[in-house]
């Protein structure tokens, strides 16, 4: 069995010529599960699958996060053999806020008579998720304010901050063996995310040598990275992962 992540996108809310940050767990060369869903990112999911997509992680959310649910919502009322089959994980303390941004407007369609979340199959959630067999561990990250922002782990294959600060101490509990960690760094950091100079000072070399950064601000700041001897991703990019490790005792 074999597993990559594909990053869709990898920029900044600004930096869309970057594409919104975005990726895609796949396992042997079909996608399983989606993470964020930004403006563009349902575009690129669809060039790149022929189809959309089964399996919704959200992170949090800002509208480069989810700002492609409106025509996702759309495109799945529309067909019938679609209606309600994609499944949209989010942690619970989430719920509230996706209800209020994207489902709570007056009349999701104008003819009215259709709820949001019928065109979804919404899974909350709180320490993680089952999907196909496998249980994807959920923690919280640091993004603005505590609890609204959750990043996604497949333990000991891949960690997906979403957008974050420093999180060393999660980490080290999240990124078992030689899990690649997907981490949000731009060139400078803010109160939201991480900046080059926070890795450096907030992470050891056995973390650093396996991240991956991406939500960064330009093209130019993604080369400064590079040439700092860090790994960047870039849109269209699949990484190879390593094979999940057998499941903690402290699972769903």
């Amino acid at each position: 069995m074999s597993w990559h992540l594909h990053f869709l996108g990898t920029g900044a809310a600004h930096a869309v010529e970057l594409g919104s940050s975005s990726a895609v767990l796949e396992r042997d060369g079909k996608p399983l599960l989606l993470i964020d869903c930004g403006p563009d990112t349902l575009d690129r999911y669809v060039a790149a699958y022929g189809e959309l997509p089964r399996n919704l992680y959200i992170t949090h959310t800002h509208m480069d996060h989810i700002g492609g649910l409106e025509r996702l919502f759309t495109r799945t009322w529309f067909d019938e053999a679609l209606r309600g089959k994609t499944r949209v994980f989010a942690h619970a303390a989430l719920v509230p806020w996706l209800q209020t941004r994207v489902a709570d407007y007056p009349g999701a369609l104008a003819e009215g008579g259709v709820n949001y979340w019928e065109a979804f199959r919404l899974v909350p959630c709180s320490r993680g998720f089952w999907l196909e067999g496998c249980w994807f561990d959920v923690f919280a990250t640091r993004h603005h304010r505590p609890g609204t922002s959750f990043g996604v782990a497949l333990h000991g294959s891949f960690v997906f901050t979403g957008d974050t600060r420093p999180i060393p101490e999660v980490l080290m509990h999240y990124a078992s063996g030689q899990a690649l960690i997907a981490h949000d760094c731009g060139w400078v950091g803010n109160p939201s995310h991480t900046g080059i100079d926070d890795v450096e000072r907030e992470y050891d070399e056995s973390l650093r040598a396996r991240l991956v950064l991406y939500h960064y601000g330009s093209r130019a700041d993604g080369d400064a990275l590079t040439a700092l001897g860090y790994r960047i991703a870039r849109a269209g990019d699949r990484l190879v992962l390593a094979d999940p490790l057998p499941l903690r005792d402290d699972v769903g």
